[in-house]
This record gives C-alpha cells, sequence and structure tokens, in this order.
C-alpha cells in the first residue's frame, strides 16, 4: 500500500497536467473528497546573480514544478468541515532547498485546519494552519485563481521571498471571522504562533539584526473587506473572476509581534523592537459587454521587516513601503492580457527603491485553475537590471 502511495505522488509531482478532483464519500451532512492541481514553470533569468557575489551578468534557464498541491476536505456536521493541502513549491528551483516547508526538493503540510461555524457564517472559528490574514494578494486570494502570473513582488512572486514571518505564507493559529452586514462585511482576526523562540547566544558587539522572539509572544492579525457589489464570503477569493461577478472590495489590514527584532549594541545587549505591518487595498472587477475589467491597487506600510526583500534594498530589520497596481482584461471569455507595476521604499538613508513592472497574457482553457500563462518582468534600481520571462501551465481543481 505504501509503495501505491508513493507511486502516485511521484504521478502527481512530475505530471502536474494531469488534474482531478472526485468526492469520495457522502452521507447526509458527511462528506470527503480530494483533488488535485499543479503548475509548472520554465523561467528565464538576464543579469542574473548566480553567485551572490554582485555580478549581475549571467543568466539562468530554469525548469520547475512551481506548485503542486494534493487537497483533501470535508465536513462532519452542517457546521463543523476540515481542509488539507499536501503540497510542494518550487521543485527543482535552483538554489532552493527546505525540505521541511516543502520547498525545492519535497512536499510537506501547507494548509490544514478545522473550522466550526458558532453562528452560522456570521462567525466561525478555524484552527490550524492558514494563510495570515493580512494582505489581500496573499491573505485571502487562492494562488489557483491569480490575475497575474505570480504573487506581488515581496509576497513570494517570481524569484523573491515574503517580507513578514510566516511558514510559505501561512501561519499555525486560531482565527475568528465570519461575513456580516448582509454578507458585504468579511472581517478576520487571528491569533498565530509567529516566529518561535530562536533567540540563542547573541554576540552584542555584532553589527547584523537578528531575529529574536525570548518570551515566544504570539502573533497576531486582521483584516476587513468591504464588497459594495458581489459578496466574497469563502476563505480563499479569487484574483479575477472572469466576468461572472461585479466586485469593488475595499479592505484593510494589520500584522504585528511584539520585541520580535534584536538590534545589537556594542556597549549592551541591544535593543528590541516590535515588527509591525498595515496595508490597504481595493479590487475591482467588472464585467462589460464585451470584456470583463480586472484591477487592484495596495499599498503596504513596513516598520522592523523580518525578512529580506529579494534583490532590494529592503532588509530584514529596516522599514518601508511596497505600493502596487495591476490590471487585466478578459476577452472571449478565454484571452487576458494584464499588466503589473509595484515599488519597493526602504526608509534608511542611502538606499535605492526597486521597481518590479512586466505584461503578460493568461489564455484559459477551463476556469481560473486551467490555464496558460506568458510573462514578461523588470526588476530594476539604479544598479541592476533583471529580465524575467515565465512560461506556466497550471491544471486542476
Amino acid at each position: 500500500m505504501i509503495r501505491k502511495i508513493l507511486l502516485i505522488l511521484s504521478v502527481l509531482i512530475l505530471a502536474p497536467a494531469v488534474s482531478w478532483s472526485f468526492e469520495l464519500y457522502r452521507d447526509g451532512d458527511k462528506s470527503l473528497s480530494i483533488g488535485y492541481w499543479g503548475q509548472a514553470w520554465y523561467q528565464y533569468i538576464g543579469n542574473y546573480d548566480r553567485n551572490g557575489d554582485g555580478n549581475w551578468d549571467d543568466s539562468l534557464n530554469d525548469f520547475m514544478i512551481r506548485r503542486t498541491y494534493l487537497s483533501v476536505k470535508g465536513t462532519v456536521t452542517s457546521d463543523l468541515s476540515f481542509f488539507v493541502h499536501y503540497a510542494g513549491d518550487r521543485i527543482g528551483q535552483e538554489g532552493l532547498d527546505n525540505p521541511s516547508m516543502g520547498l525545492g526538493s519535497s512536499l510537506a503540510l501547507r494548509d490544514g485546519w478545522i473550522n466550526y461555524k458558532v453562528l452560522g457564517d456570521d462567525l466561525m472559528v478555524q484552527v490550524g494552519r492558514m494563510y495570515i490574514p493580512f494582505t489581500r494578494n496573499y491573505g485571502t486570494t487562492s494562488t489557483k485563481a491569480l490575475l497575474t502570473t505570480e504573487l506581488d513582488w515581496g509576497q513570494g512572486g517570481l524569484r523573491s521571498g515574503i517580507f513578514y514571518p510566516s511558514k510559505v505564507g501561512r501561519d499555525d493559529s486560531i482565527t475568528l471571522w465570519g461575513n456580516v452586514l448582509e454578507d458585504k462585511l468579511q472581517y478576520r482576526l487571528m491569533v498565530g504562533e509567529g516566529v518561535e523562540n530562536n533567540k540563542g547566544d547573541l554576540d552584542a558587539a555584532a553589527t547584523k539584526t537578528q531575529v529574536i522572539n525570548e518570551d515566544d509572544n504570539l502573533r497576531f492579525a486582521g483584516r476587513l473587506s468591504l464588497n459594495l457589489f458581489d459578496t466574497e464570503t469563502g476563505w480563499f477569493n479569487k484574483g479575477t473572476y472572469l466576468g461572472k461577478k461585479k466586485i469593488l472590495a475595499i479592505g484593510g489590514g494589520f500584522d504585528f509581534q511584539p520585541d520580535l527584532m534584536y538590534y545589537p549594541t556594542p556597549a549592551g545587549a541591544g535593543i528590541e523592537r516590535n515588527y509591525e505591518a498595515y496595508t490597504a487595498d481595493v479590487h475591482l472587477d467588472l464585467p462589460m459587454d464585451s470584456c470583463a475589467i480586472t484591477a487592484e491597487a495596495a499599498y503596504t506600510w513596513i516598520n522592523n521587516a523580518v525578512n529580506s526583500v529579494t534583490w532590494s534594498d529592503l532588509t530584514a530589520g529596516t522599514d518601508g513601503d511596497i505600493f502596487s497596481i495591476k490590471t487585466g482584461v478578459l476577452f472571449a471569455e478565454r484571452i487576458q492580457p494584464f499588466a503589473h507595476w509595484s515599488v519597493i521604499m526602504p526608509d534608511e538613508p542611502g538606499t535605492d527603491d526597486t521597481t518590479v513592472y512586466g505584461v503578460g497574457c493568461n489564455y484559459y482553457i477551463k476556469g481560473p485553475a486551467n490555464k496558460l500563462t506568458a510573462e514578461w518582468s523588470v526588476v530594476e534600481d539604479d544598479n541592476k537590471s533583471v529580465d524575467i520571462v515565465t512560461v506556466q501551465a497550471a491544471f486542476g481543481f
């Protein structure tokens, strides 16, 4: 049996174009179903700093399984349900290998929670590993239904990391959430594990900022989203509704963990400071007679970033802002050209802003999860300009 399971998982990893989803069991309110979804990427990167020595003169051709998700979900009663994603990310990406998080070469638990409806959809309690309810881009939007090829730069998009503490964009937590005001307003409030105690032996004479949580403090995050037209009531929403919904959503969120960053000083034990970030965003989906328009804008304020933003001067322990916009137009229900632009703005003196922009096109085969995509993007500042070409095939349920 174990050998059969391993064989099935190997096929899923190596053949992301194979997709399936079906219900295994149903008896009244009880149900159990499984599904699969995956993405395969080819990426060309020009002016690549292969050795990390500041020489931006190399190039890279990289094939990878960007995501491979095996899902299991079910209901125990009409009010009690569960969901699990067992997943791998960036399998085969050059220079990346973190098996415990399912990055680079292995699979791991990505999402896994139990949800209980206390007062129907007005108040639900969700416990487990889940999205951090902070930004719309990587706090509520499913990666299976993005407008652009990837998430925003600084939140795991293309070749970037995530500036806030997370387990690949998730945290182990308990979240209260629900939909009120005739389902127009969705709220989420999370109490999470955040970064665990890893202070260790700190050198007071060190010059590098270190992540610390000496008292193992809890992390708090929350989000509000007000929909003026159609509603978004689920845990996951979409980055584009392909003309199926009329959406104008205004949202905001926060993320906070006290005494998380440590600033060593030569004379003493150093200074501890809070990590905190805030965001405001707006999302528009507008069906029209001959097309459908999607647009989104977001601004994020960051104090004491936990992780550095790739290829930028916003480094761990510093403050900064990120502004991003994206838009796309759907024609003939299948073809959707899109464009995106963002800027990472560190506050430290002597640092440069980093701009990320690109254009691409989606070709939809069946719904937002089954598509072909091609995109050209540029990451640049005053010292470098990196071209990234990504070709994607995504299939599943």
